[in-house]
């Protein structure tokens, strides 16, 4: 491992994190299908560049993240972009309470203060799902400033030294937009491609260890199937998304295996003619 990242690391995971903000601290087990990937990525963070994640659903964009958070045991503030994501969303929002028999405003603090001021990570997934007019308000906390001037309180909040930004797209998909070059501009970009092979193999067996040896293997051909039918063209990302084979192994070690893929990823899909293809796959290897 790069010696700046064993470094960080060790300064990270030394600071002493309340009991409530350990309660933000994920799970790791993202396994890299590039062999690059995980420790470029730990690089970037380190370098204190903001991360963008770009690849299909299912890819394992936020489990990279969860990962990370494990790794420096760091925690991790969420952000899950919609149409609806506003300022208040994002930096939090005054309210009314009573204190000493008194009313008073409070400033409630959101995601995106919370992780400044503590040195968490900040992980906003779906960012091309916001509107592009919500996110300029984002722009000095992700350029060389790392600080932000709160439009509701006046506070200049400059970033702890470990705050660091994740963010997560899925390119292409309905209701996203083109993110816009000055916040493109602002992040290291990453493709993050499905797992394959036995890098699969190994996600599949420690998440389901009691599954027999023909499980796996069944598994593993029909999502090196649906892989094949997606970049032909003839199936919609979901179709291949770990997240859905990891669904469909844990149904099918109860239920046949054609239900178990009907329910996990084929009724996902809109397609009628899709939802048909997924399940002649099946049938290819389960008789």
């Amino acid at each position: 491992m790069n010696p700046i990242i064993e470094k960080e690391r060790l300064s990270r995971t030394n600071r002493t994190v309340d009991d409530t903000s350990s309660k933000l601290i994920q799970e790791g087990g993202y396994i890299s299908p590039d062999p690059y990937l995980w420790q470029d990525v730990l690089v970037s963070i380190v370098l204190k560049k903001p991360v963008l994640l770009k690849g299909p659903s299912g890819a394992g964009k936020t489990r990279l993240a969860q990962t990370v958070s494990s790794y420096f045991n760091q925690p991790m503030q969420s952000v899950n972009c919609s149409v609806d994501l506003d300022a208040e969303s994002l930096l939090g929002f005054k309210t009314i309470i009573s204190k000493d028999g008194e009313t008073v405003i409070e400033f409630v603090e959101g995601p995106v203060v919370q992780a400044m001021k503590k040195g968490h990570i900040l992980y906003i997934d779906e960012i091309n799902m916001a509107r592009p007019e919500t996110l300029p308000i984002l722009h000095s906390v992700l350029d060389h400033r790392r600080m932000l001037t709160n439009p509701f309180t006046g506070e200049v909040i400059h970033a702890h030294d470990n705050f660091t930004v994740i963010s997560a797209i899925n390119e292409g998909y309905v209701g996203t937009s083109p993110m816009n070059e000055a916040l493109k501009n602002r992040f290291v970009s990453f493709s993050v491609p499905y797992l394959t092979g036995e890098q699969l193999k190994t996600v599949l067996k420690e998440a389901h260890p009691n599954a027999s040896e023909q499980l796996v293997e069944i598994i593993l051909h029909i999502g090196n199937d649906l892989k094949k039918q997606v970049m032909n063209g003839l199936l919609s990302d979901e179709a291949a998304s770990v997240r859905s084979l990891l669904d469909a192994m844990a149904l099918a070690e109860h239920i046949p295996m054609q239900r178990a893929i009907q329910y996990a990823i084929a009724e996902k899909l809109d397609d009628k003619i899709e939802r048909r293809l997924v399940m002649e796959l099946v049938d290819t290897w389960v008789k």
